[in-house]
């Protein structure tokens, strides 16, 4: 696993949190959680990604 992802999930987290935090300041609860539920979205993307490698991985090493 590269370091480089978790930076990048920590990055994505950062920014949803503050968009989160400006979008509730300003009343747009909506907004605020669909921005929080599109930041989960692309983070479950990434995670899915990896997972997919690591069982090709898994898979080559047994060479099923």
């Amino acid at each position: 696993m590269d370091i480089d992802l978790i930076f990048r999930i920590a990055a994505i987290g950062i920014l949803v949190a503050v968009l989160n935090s400006l979008l509730q300041k300003s009343g747009r609860d909506e907004q605020a959680m669909m921005t929080t539920i599109a930041g989960l979205v692309v983070v479950l993307m990434m995670v899915v990604k990896e997972i997919a490698n690591l069982f090709e991985t898994i898979k080559a090493l047994f060479n099923f």
